[in-house]
């Protein structure tokens, strides 16, 4: 599946800091980021995701929403947010959504090109 300009994106329901949701009725009428590391804790990671608590007050002025991806659990995120904190100095306050089964990964291509092969 290709996504081009102007595409609906892709709805999908998930686990994630904020607990259950469901992309599209989380945007309401907001416009959404939906930006995406592979894993938490690794140094560019946090470096990124703190840039991004950092900008999320003027993305709320912005009426935009941020959501995060990573491969790890929620409990994981959970923890990693206080990371980001500590690092970025604002409060990651942006769910992260646990993606440990790949499936908005997969769905929004963000994985190498043989990821999508069959075992």
């Amino acid at each position: 599946m290709t996504i081009r300009l102007n595409d609906i994106a892709p709805n999908f329901t998930v686990d994630s800091t904020a607990g259950e949701l469901t992309l599209h009725d989380w945007i309401g009428d907001s416009y959404a980021i939906l930006f995406s590391h592979p894993k938490d804790f690794t140094p560019v990671c946090t470096t990124e995701f703190g840039a991004v608590a950092q900008l999320s007050p003027e993305f709320s002025k912005r009426n935009t929403k941020v959501m995060g991806v990573s491969v790890d659990t929620v409990e994981e995120h959970v923890k990693w947010k206080r990371d980001i904190a500590a690092f970025s100095g604002s409060p990651a306050d942006f769910p992260i959504i646990d993606d440990t089964s790949l499936a908005v990964s997969k769905l929004y291509q963000m994985l190498p090109a043989d990821a999508y092969l069959p075992d």
